[in-house]
């Protein structure tokens, strides 16, 4: 099983985030759960998504607690470090992805995982006319390889028809590549 925690503040599409990765996981014939972690909060607060994946032969997923482990992290707002140890749990094979125009190097996160950035706020504007990053952060994510691109650009024209979802699928692209071509 793969765990997945994402890191945003209410209103950024962390929720999307875990929905969209389900989906693209559902696609490639694997099981999923995402699901939220968040009080009473407000519009900009901390708070949590969570998603597991199956691998090979497993079927069911029956773990339903928070995400402690996880094997990716998904950061949609880098001021989030500043609070928050977003690597706890996390072991030197983990791979964590942050939305930030810095280097690696830059943020300070002290953690034997792999670290990625991506400009996704950026692609977002410029791709999207929104700073909404998730999508962008889905294309990195996809660059790992524990999920196809394809499947992931087909879930968020799903999820967002027309020419919203042809933009979005565009971030996807955008941050795939950048991943892929040696970006931090």
């Amino acid at each position: 099983m793969k765990e997945i925690r994402i890191h945003a503040r209410a209103g950024q599409g962390a929720i999307t985030t875990a929905v969209l990765l389900s989906m693209a996981a559902f696609r490639e014939g694997r099981h999923a759960l995402a699901f939220p972690h968040f009080g009473a909060e407000r519009m900009g607060a901390p708070m949590n998504a969570y998603v597991r994946l199956t691998e090979g032969e497993e079927k069911t997923i029956r773990a339903r607690s928070e995400v402690t482990n996880p094997d990716y992290v998904i950061v949609l707002d880098e001021t989030l470090l500043e609070a928050f140890d977003v690597a706890e749990g996390m072991g030197p094979e983990g791979i964590i992805i942050i939305d930030s125009s810095k280097k690696p190097e830059e943020l300070g996160i002290e953690t034997q995982a792999k670290v990625y950035t991506v400009p996704g706020s950026q692609i977002a504007m410029e791709t999207i006319g929104r700073r909404l990053s998730n999508t962008s952060l889905l294309g990195a994510f996809a660059a790992t390889g524990e999920l196809k691109q394809e499947s992931v650009i087909e879930s968020v024209k799903e999820r967002f028809p027309g020419r919203v979802g042809e933009a979005n699928a565009q971030a996807v692209r955008r941050a795939y590549e950048h991943i892929k071509g040696g970006g931090r």
